[in-house]
């Protein structure tokens, strides 16, 4: 695929918004987990910390940097993509995809199918109306985070069950949604988690995903805006496509191997001349990712043929238990 074949860029090349504009988030509120620790015995605490969900509590003690110079050009650089749940951006010659498969890949949560996502048959029964009592919540709306942020302060005489079940929520209200910090939250999804361990189990990251990308789609980047959801995923997204301007810009942390992406970086902070520096990767290498997966190593670079003008991918394929290699190519991007 050569560079006039992609779809129509969004914002026209050298006219794309300045990064000047801000983006504004609403996920991890520095309210929030002071609070849901302060509120939480430590086996409780300890319980939600190391569960499929914990990966968020993980993530706010990193302390990450918030880089909106970063994360706003890579926005810019979109391409037209009618599927309502992709992202394509253009660095250079080079498309980036972010999709369900990259965020499940950053985030390490469960991004599993099911039927019923929305969860449309979750009735409410007296236990779910008496615990929203608790909450200090109307019984047919989800608690926001500045409701649950209220409820820490008054739940030590909640039973445990029920001060998990608060902690679960905030994850999800602060997080997994992350809207104003005012604005109730879907009620059928917040209604699971009377069942602790289906709530544990549901495919968060799929719902996650969804509402980060129908935010990023519905904004204007020429104005000064807020992305509602895990907003923080697009800027490791950028980590992931770079890896080169990662381990530079993005403040690699050391010794970490079997966690997922979202907690390998400190991020970074206010750094000028971001777009500059994306670019200059894509000059020396357009794209490059390694992968381990049974047993092998998977390196992916996209290439140009200089007699033919066409572009490939070239797989090289190391066995780490042989140390034999293979090279494959194929046409493409997929």
């Amino acid at each position: 695929m050569v560079a006039s074949e992609f779809p129509r860029r969004i914002y026209t090349k050298g006219f794309e918004p300045a990064p000047d504009k801000s983006i504004g988030y609403y996920a991890d509120d520095y309210r929030l987990v002071p609070a849901l620790k302060s509120a939480l015995q430590e086996d409780e605490w300890e319980e939600i910390y190391e569960s499929p969900l914990g990966v968020f509590l993980k993530f706010h003690d990193l302390d990450f940097g918030w880089a909106s110079r970063l994360v706003h050009p890579m926005l810019t650089f979109q391409i037209v993509c009618k599927q309502r749940y992709k992202i394509w951006s253009l660095i250079g010659t080079t498309p980036v995809r972010f999709s369900l498969h990259e965020f499940e890949e950053i985030t390490g949560l469960n991004c599993g199918y099911v039927d019923d996502l929305a969860l449309t048959d979750l009735a409410l029964v007296d236990d779910m109306r008496a615990f929203w009592e608790l909450m200090g919540v109307d019984a047919e709306s989800g608690p926001s985070t500045t409701e649950i942020i209220e409820a820490c302060s008054n739940c030590s005489s909640w039973s445990r069950d029920d001060r998990l079940r608060l902690g679960y929520l905030g994850i999800y209200a602060g997080f997994i949604v992350a809207t104003r910090p005012g604005s109730s939250t879907n009620v059928n999804h917040a209604r699971l988690v009377m069942d602790l361990e289906s709530f544990k189990e549901f495919p968060w990251g799929r719902i996650a995903f969804q509402h980060l990308i129908k935010s990023v789609k519905e904004k204007d980047l020429s104005k000064n805006i807020h992305i509602e959801g895990f907003v923080q995923a697009l800027q490791v997204w950028v980590y992931y496509a770079l890896p080169d301007f990662a381990a530079e810009f993005g403040e690699p942390l050391p010794n970490v191997t079997e966690e997922p992406l979202l907690l390998a970086y400190k991020g970074s902070r206010g750094r000028k001349n971001v777009k500059t520096n994306m670019l200059k990767q894509f000059c020396k290498i357009s794209l490059s990712m390694r992968k381990r997966v049974y047993g092998k190593v998977y390196t992916e670079k996209v290439y140009t043929d200089s007699v033919h003008g066409k572009r490939f991918i070239k797989i090289r394929i190391v066995s780490l238990q042989t140390k034999s290699t293979n090279e494959v190519y194929k046409r493409s991007l997929p």
